[in-house]
């Protein structure tokens, strides 16, 4: 199987950060993000989105979206798990990945290329308002984070699971950005430095 893999960009991030906690290795296609190689003829036959990670399995099967991709190998690899393990577990690390997706990682994406300069192309048409308007509900969503981090030492519970994956990209995030870090978050920067600290955070 190939993954196709734009490096540091936050959902390719996601799948390597992902295999990293699995021990797991795939043999990567390297794509160039900032020479728009993601919308090169080779990735838009295999994902029209346009869009990174594909997991191009041996049989020719094309996976896209990277929780999709995350899904495939929990299931090939179940231990550690990072999904869940029981019915209940398994629905509130989903429960708090969405919530990571949606009022974390969505809000510092749209600052980021709404705003950035270099995201002029990518984002049409880039509106600048939309991007200011999302950095103060990333900050809130970590307030909220913060209230939660003071009964547990992970997102969604006692175990690292892929909601600390998407938390910690997002978290990472935050400096292209331009959105400052919140150090008045105690929990939240006491959980963000365990987490980053892991070595696979490096993938």
């Amino acid at each position: 199987m190939k993954l196709y893999d734009g490096g540091r960009a936050p959902n390719p991030r996601r799948v390597s950060v992902f295999l990293a906690e699995k021990g797991i290795e795939v043999e990567k296609v390297p794509v160039d993000m900032g020479q728009m190689g993601h919308k090169s003829a080779e990735v838009t036959k295999l994902n029209p989105l346009q869009r990174l990670p594909v997991l191009v399995l041996d049989d020719g099967t094309v996976l896209t979206e990277s929780v999709a991709i995350c899904r495939y190998f929990e299931e090939l690899h179940p231990q550690p798990p990072l999904l869940g393990t029981d019915a209940r577990d398994k629905a509130i690390v989903e429960m708090w990945n969405r919530r990571m997706e949606f009022n974390y990682l969505a809000p510092v994406a749209a600052a980021f290329r709404h705003t950035h300069p270099a995201m002029k192309e990518w984002e049409v048409p880039q509106l600048a308002e939309w991007g200011e308007i999302n950095r103060p509900r990333a900050i809130a969503f970590l307030g909220l984070l913060d209230t939660e981090l003071a009964n547990r030492e992970f997102i969604a519970g006692d175990r690292y699971t892929i909601a600390d994956i998407t938390g910690m990209i997002a978290f990472d995030f935050m400096k292209p950005a331009r959105i400052d870090r919140p150090e008045h978050l105690k929990n939240v920067m006491r959980w963000y430095t365990t987490v980053s600290s892991r070595p696979s955070a490096k993938a």
